[in-house]
Formats: C-alpha cells, sequence, structure tokens
C-alpha cells in the first residue's frame, strides 16, 4: 500500500504525456513486460553454464540480428548498461582499433559539434581523446567548412568524430553524409550517438549514412522503461572492420563465435549485460515489425510537427528556416524573449505541473528553452491537450508582463492543495481557481485530469549547490535505540 502511495504522487505515462526531448518517453507494453515476472528469465545466474541456457542464447542471437538490422551494421555487443556506456564502449574500440593499427598511434583528436548529445564530450575525455568543438550554423546544422577545416588542421591526430543524428536541435543534418565523408578522407572513423533513432529506425540507419559505430538505448527507442535512472540497455552496433574488437568476457566467452585476441575487456560484469530486459525489447521489435517500426518512426515525426505548427504562433521555435520548415521528432520552444521582461523557462516548467503535464527538457541544449518530444505513444487528444496548456500559458505570461495578479501564477507554480488550502488567504479566489485548475477538463474532472504537486516551488540551483544530509545523526540513532 506504501509503495501504490508513492507511486501515485509521481507523474508517469498513466497519468499524461512526458514530453522531455531526446529522451524519448514511450509507453511500455504490458505484453513486453510481463517476461521479466518470469523465473525462466529472473532465476537463471549470470554465470551459468551455457548448456544450460539455450533459450539465453536463442534470445541473445536474434535481438543481434534485429539490432544489426535497424542500423545497417553487422557485429553487435549487448554489455553496455547505458547509452554513456555504449558510448564509452564504442570509442575504446575505435581506440583499440587505431592502436592495432599502429603502436604509435598518435590519433587523440575528437571532433564533437556543438549539438551533439550532451555526454558525448564526457566519454570522449574518459577514452582519452582530446575534444575539439565543432560550430553549428544559425539554423542549427552543421557547420560542414568549420568541420573540414578542423578535420585537415587535424588529420595527422584525428581519431574520430561523434554526431547525433537527428541532431539534439531537432533536426535532420543535410549534410550527414558529406560530414562523415569529411572525416573519413581525414583518417578518422564516425560514430553516431543513437539517442535520437526513434526518428530513424526503418526510415534510414548509421550504416546507410556511413557511420562506423553507434549505440542504440534500449531503454528509449525499443520501449524498456526510462525512468528513475535505470536500469537500460545501451548495445552498440559496429562494422565490419571493427567487430573484431568488440568486448569480449573473461568468463562466459563472447557474443560472437569466434576469439580474435583482439577484444577489449568487458564493460561489463556479465557478458550479455542487463540480460533479462533484453525480453521487454525483443517482445517490442517482434510485435511492431518491418512495418511497425518504421511506422512509429514516422508518427513520432509526424506528432512533433503537428505540435510544432500549432505552437508557432505563439512562441518562437529555433531552428526554423521558415514558418513551413520541417522538425525531426522533437523541437526547441525559445523563451529567451520573456527572461527580459521577468519569465524564466523554469517557470513555464513548473507551472506545467500545475496542469498535470511532467516538464519538457529544459535549458538543454540551449539555456532559456524547452524540447519538446511527444514520441509516437501520445494520440492526437493529448496532443492537443498539451499544446492547450502550453498556449494558456502563453496568456498567463501576457498577464504577467501586464502586471496582473493572475500572472503571479508562473512565479508561484507548481501550487499543492495544502499551500491553496491553507494559505489561501493569501492569494484572492480566482487566482486560486486558475492555479488549481487552469483548464477546463482539470475543472469538470478534477479526480481524474488532477496530478496534484507534493512541493511547491524550491530553488533548483541552491539545492544542487548545497548539499544536505537528511540522514540522522549518530546521536539521534543512539538515542531512539535506548528509547
Amino acid at each position: 500500500m506504501f509503495f501504490f502511495y508513492l507511486s501515485s504522487k509521481d507523474v508517469s505515462l498513466a497519468n499524461s504525456m512526458i514530453p522531455l526531448g531526446s529522451c524519448t518517453m514511450k509507453l511500455n507494453p504490458t505484453t513486453a513486460m510481463v517476461p521479466i515476472t518470469w523465473p525462466e528469465f529472473t532465476n537463471i545466474h549470470p554465470f551459468q553454464p551455457r548448456e544450460q541456457v539455450k533459450g539465453y542464447e536463442k534470445l541473445t542471437k536474434e535481438i543481434s540480428q534485429y539490432i544489426a538490422t535497424v542500423t545497417g551494421l553487422p557485429g553487435i555487443s549487448l554489455q553496455p548498461h547505458s547509452g554513456s556506456a555504449g558510448e564509452y564502449t564504442g570509442l575504446r574500440v575505435i581506440r583499440q582499433y587505431l592502436l592495432e593499427k599502429d603502436p604509435n598511434n598518435k590519433r587523440k583528436v575528437c571532433l564533437i559539434p556543438v549539438s551533439a548529445h550532451g555526454t558525448n564530450p564526457a566519454s570522449s575525455a574518459m577514452c582519452g581523446f582530446k575534444v575539439v568543438p565543432v560550430k553549428c550554423l544559425e539554423d542549427g546544422s552543421l557547420d560542414l567548412v568549420d568541420l573540414k577545416a578542423k578535420a585537415e588542421k587535424h588529420a595527422g591526430e584525428l581519431a574520430c568524430s561523434m554526431i547525433t543524428y537527428p541532431s539534439t536541435y531537432g533536426i535532420f543534418e543535410a549534410g550527414i553524409k558529406e560530414a562523415i565523408e569529411i572525416v573519413h578522407n581525414n583518417g578518422g572513423l564516425v560514430y553516431m550517438d543513437g539517442a535520437n533513432m526513434n526518428a530513424q529506425v526503418g526510415l534510414t540507419s548509421p550504416g546507410d549514412l556511413g557511420a562506423d559505430v553507434v549505440h542504440l538505448n534500449l531503454h528509449k527507442t525499443f520501449a524498456i522503461c526510462h525512468a528513475g535512472g535505470g536500469p537500460g540497455i545501451g548495445p552498440i552496433a559496429v562494422n565490419e572492420k571493427l567487430t573484431p574488437y568488440l568486448p569480449g568476457h573473461e568468463i562466459t566467452g563472447l557474443l560472437h563465435s569466434e576469439t580474435t585476441g583482439k577484444e577489449i575487456m568487458s564493460v561489463s560484469s556479465t557478458a550479455y549485460g542487463n540480460a533479462p530486459l533484453l525480453t521487454i525489447s525483443y517482445a517490442y521489435m517482434k510485435m511492431m515489425g518491418e512495418k511497425g517500426l518504421p511506422y512509429s518512426s514516422i508518427i513520432a515525426i509526424l506528432n512533433a510537427n503537428y505540435m510544432k505548427s500549432k505552437l508557432l504562433g505563439h512562441y518562437p521555435i529555433l531552428f526554423l528556416k521558415d514558418d513551413n520548415s520541417h522538425c525531426a521528432h522533437e523541437f526547441i520552444i525559445d523563451l529567451r524573449e520573456f527572461e527580459k521582461k521577468g519569465v524564466k523557462a523554469i517557470d513555464v516548467s513548473k507551472r506545467l505541473q500545475d496542469y498535470g503535464f511532467h516538464s519538457p527538457t529544459l535549458a538543454f541544449p540551449v539555456p532559456g528553452t524547452l524540447m519538446v518530444e511527444p514520441t509516437e505513444s501520445e494520440n492526437l487528444k493529448e496532443l492537443d491537450r498539451f499544446c492547450d496548456a502550453m498556449i494558456s500559458i502563453r496568456k498567463e505570461i501576457d498577464w504577467f508582463i501586464e502586471g496582473d495578479e493572475r500572472g503571479q501564477v508562473l512565479p508561484n507554480a507548481p501550487h499543492t492543495l495544502h499551500d491553496l488550502l491553507l494559505n489561501g488567504d493569501k492569494y484572492s479566489e480566482e487566482y486560486k481557481k486558475i492555479a488549481a485548475f487552469p483548464m477546463k477538463d482539470q475543472q469538470l474532472n478534477a479526480e481524474f485530469w488532477k496530478q496534484w504537486p507534493t512541493v511547491t516551488r524550491i530553488d533548483d540551483t541552491y539545492g544542487d549547490l548545497h548539499l544536505i544530509c537528511t540522514c540522522p545523526s549518530v546521536e539521534e540513532v543512539a538515542n531512539s535505540q535506548d528509547n
């Protein structure tokens, strides 16, 4: 009962859409989730003799084949436990390949566009590479002139480039193939970040585009639960020349059939990573099939463009050449012009809680913005509901700028039931009504639509900078035991 109470305080996809840009918070089908409760999967020891786990062997082989088909790259490792671990593994494979070619390898430079996924520079640094940033143009696309200049400048020491496709700016890079060719022509390899594969599956692939390595977030694109920090799986796929360098394992052997002597050491304590969770993505891929997977990508792109078009008359949208331009599977709402008038992006983010929505990604990849990704999971009614909430908040921004009391719902958000009832004397009746039930459907169906926040506004930045220990002191523990 206690755990149910805790879960009821949380906003989930059962309550509303979670439009976190670049995070692909999609629905997880119950049918795909059920197998992780079966003892046939969960009670297998990771170091059990291989002859006793033939079912797991079939599962890992089949899902590896599916991943190879989706990515267009034949070599697969299921070991990495997350997207960041996948990045680390892929870059280690690249480094090992370069060392094998030249023991005195001086190729240490990694070119990373400023539009890349946020973990790329950290992963690159962890693998001993020197990060060299590459500019983007005003429309958000990769600056190919700058890329070419830096690739040629560092040609003798260029190891690789990390590119996110579609980019974190929510656009398909028109020059992606040319960018990959530039890196290859200067002796480097291309690592493609698969964080945004939800807009790519079945429509194109990293292999088709010419990339050498990619990681997939199975906890994003392929329906494993993505919340609370995991658990996840971030397998990598590589081309043929890199396949011999995929991680081996010191105990249970390799995912590919023959040892090569060139493998990097394992990146996981087990050869198959979070193996029980593979059942979720396996079932999802099986049920979607070769027709359903690309259709899912198409609907994700369609949903984002529908929302973009509906909000364009109310907010500036970044990186669009004109009002008829298309985004990929996500788009960025620019709130910076309102900050000059006292309304911050975080005010809009917090206010969305009063409307019953989880906030989109705040201040990434551009400060003062919200990045929205609806995925293919949401129906038209839910897309409209979120857009209506954002349009309503735009009206509240005008109230704030005009000095109307109703505009104070933004800096005061989110509003708890406790605050509005017990401290209600500091608010007018009209304010309380707008604060508590800003949408008409919330007023009519309060028991269904309203997800009350647990706490009112807190200073996020202060909390991040000032850690506070909430555990009891030694004296308090001792006193409680005496009593």
